[in-house]
């Protein structure tokens, strides 16, 4: 990760000198291991984003319906793990990694899977979380494209635990990390696709609908901007938020009704959503994804 550095703490370690590297030290660990005070994000809240998040699953027949084959390359690759030396970029990259893991489970890359996934074991053991990952079953599952709904329920439910851990030790903010490197890394690849399918409405209407998630991720990461690294994230989140500016997305409602399937009655929604969005839109969402990830993978 290439740390955006404040301008004071560069004057302290220019001052200091080499003779003060054990004070430097100990400044940088303190930014590193900080707790902070944020509000309780509730299960109900943390799901109810993760099922807004694009699944691998649901990028993937978007994908399959343009033809499309798997791109190793557009993905984090699993070498950069060694990378990632702070808690912020570990939670962060944990997440990415975790959409790379499912959209490599997809198209049935095992040996990629398998990459991923170790690299998610080395950092959720670094992040003290890694009691919460039964990566034996994950691994199974992984390997195996016909699990996957069982893989991506194991993973929210590691999730959730994850979260009430991380907040009863007051370290909600790497929750909110893992959360926003997953979505982030879900509307990189949703973009990255929809470049190379031009015309492919779909993938572009999916790529509209995450300015209501956008609005959640800003919200959620504004409660911790004391954390340096944080607030620069927040900013970068916010120009990801003029990107989404001229995107309309138009809710019109409908009386549901009833009807049968496979011999039960389910309400069926009747409500439709427009959005408005051009291809000129598509290429600044895509442009400000790519400048924001850079920072965060490199």
């Amino acid at each position: 990760m290439r740390k955006i550095i404040p301008l004071f703490l560069v004057l302290i370690v220019f001052a200091c000198g080499p003779g003060k590297k054990s004070e430097e030290q100990v400044f940088l660990d303190s930014l590193n291991n900080l707790t902070l005070d944020g509000p309780m994000i509730s299960e109900e809240v943390i799901s109810e984003i993760i099922q807004q998040v694009p699944s691998p699953l649901e990028i993937s027949y978007l994908l399959k319906d343009a033809g499309s084959q798997y791109d190793f390359n557009i993905l984090n690759s699993p070498d950069n793990v060694s990378n990632y030396n702070s808690n912020f970029s570990k939670a962060l990259n944990l997440g990415i990694y975790g959409t790379d893991l499912g959209f490599a489970n997809i198209y049935e890359e095992n040996q990629d899977a398998i990459l991923y996934l170790n690299s998610i074991k080395g950092l959720a053991n670094d992040l003290s979380i890694g009691q919460f990952f039964d990566f034996g079953t994950i691994a199974r599952l992984a390997t195996n494209s016909k699990n996957l709904d069982s893989l991506l329920l194991i993973t929210t439910q590691n999730f959730n635990s994850i979260n009430g851990y991380l907040q009863e030790n007051q370290r909600s903010n790497l929750s909110v990390l893992i959360l926003t490197g997953g979505w982030l890394e879900a509307l990189h690849i949703t973009c990255q696709v929809a470049e190379k399918n031009p015309g492919n409405e779909k993938l572009i209407e999916k790529i509209g609908e995450q300015k209501i998630i956008l609005d959640n991720i800003k919200l959620m990461l504004g409660f911790y901007t004391k954390d340096p690294y944080i607030a620069d994230l927040h900013k970068n989140i916010l120009n990801l938020e003029k990107a989404y500016e001229q995107i309309e997305i138009i809710y019109t409602y409908a009386e549901p009704t009833m009807e049968e399937v496979n011999g039960i009655l389910v309400n069926k929604d009747n409500s439709t959503t427009t959005i408005n969005i051009t291809d000129e839109n598509v290429k600044t969402i895509r442009q400000e994804v790519i400048n924001i990830r850079k920072k965060i993978i490199s």
